[in-house]
């Protein structure tokens, strides 16, 4: 399934959908309809479960694309925000997962040129996160030099504690796509958090396909382009920590719960690392891609001070 949080108006709430065709339908709509419970969250759904998931499909299942009345929207005319549009915890970010990147990185950020031999893992805060088609907020008193970086994000279904990498997939809810901008001339004394987490920095979406349609996400083509210009073009077949281990690695000493999210590192293409250097201002467009996910695009706008 790919499931989305929308609005069917400007002023009207959020709501958790599933993408029909050309259709958005409401998941507690459609629940209300076949007296059965649904949530009206990304959140929520995650929270059901597995049960929560095989009610939904065998509704779906009954319709045969034939919904009640009052259930379904046309795509086109509702508005998609982030599927989770207010992450209960700091995303896990995950730097230096692909070789070519971290070549490119040392090169020009003056980062590590081995091979990481486990994850290199950072934050971003849930006020970075952005939805579709929203602005990625430029800031000159701030940076000089922000980024881009197109990422598989995998979205945790169920608690992981230290889990084996085996096992690890089992408890993953679904994927999306996210964008790691990143304002390069504000890692302070080698610490990421600010460069990465600052407001608009993690755009998200723009939906989340749910596990069962990707059970092997390390087959999937990414891209990303600037103003229509292809910049990155890689496949997650060359992660160097496959999002098995990814979560295998960070639930040894940090939980996950339902919802965290896992922004799983870019491959090479980043403005840092273009010769000459290229680096997103306002007025510029970025597009970011996942096979089989879908695709997210945000404008770039001035957001500095008046002084600035």
């Amino acid at each position: 399934m790919k499931l989305v949080t929308y609005r069917a108006s400007v002023e009207g709430e959020a709501r958790l959908g599933v993408i029909a065709g050309d259709l958005c339908v409401d998941v507690a709509a459609l629940g209300a309809a076949f007296e059965v419970d649904l949530p009206d969250s990304m959140l929520g759904l995650i929270d059901a479960g597995r049960p929560g998931l095989e009610t939904l499909a065998d509704c779906l299942e009954e319709c045969d694309g034939r919904f009640p009345l009052g259930t379904a929207t046309a795509l086109a005319n509702v508005r998609l925000l982030a599927p989770i549009p207010r992450p209960r915890k700091n995303i896990f970010g995950i730097g230096l997962n692909y070789t070519e990147h971290v070549a490119e990185s040392a090169a020009t950020l003056d980062t590590n040129p081995d091979l990481p031999r486990e994850p290199v893992v950072f934050s971003k805060p849930p006020t970075a996160v952005i939805g579709p088609n929203e602005p990625i907020l430029h800031d000159r008193s701030m940076t000089k030099q922000l980024d881009w970086e197109v990422e598989l994000a995998a979205i945790i279904g169920t608690r992981a504690h230290r889990v084996s990498r085996d096992a690890a997939l089992a408890h993953v809810f679904g994927y999306s796509v996210m964008i790691d901008v990143s304002a390069r001339d504000n890692r302070r004394a080698g610490q990421w958090i600010f460069s990465k987490g600052m407001d608009s920095y993690a755009p998200f979406g723009p939906c989340i396909v749910t596990a069962d349609e990707i059970p092997d996400p390390q087959g999937l083509d990414l891209w990303l382009t600037v103003n229509g210009v292809e910049k990155q073009r890689s496949n997650t077949s060359k992660m160097l920590f496959k999002v098995n281990e990814l979560i295998a690695d960070i639930s040894r000493g940090i939980t996950l719960e339902p919802g965290d999210i896992i922004a799983t590192g870019t491959p090479e293409g980043v403005g840092a690392g273009r010769v000459p250097q290229e680096w997103l201002w306002p007025g510029d467009v970025v597009v970011a891609s996942v096979e089989g996910i879908g695709t997210i695009r945000h404008p770039v706008v001035d957001n500095s001070p008046a002084e600035a």
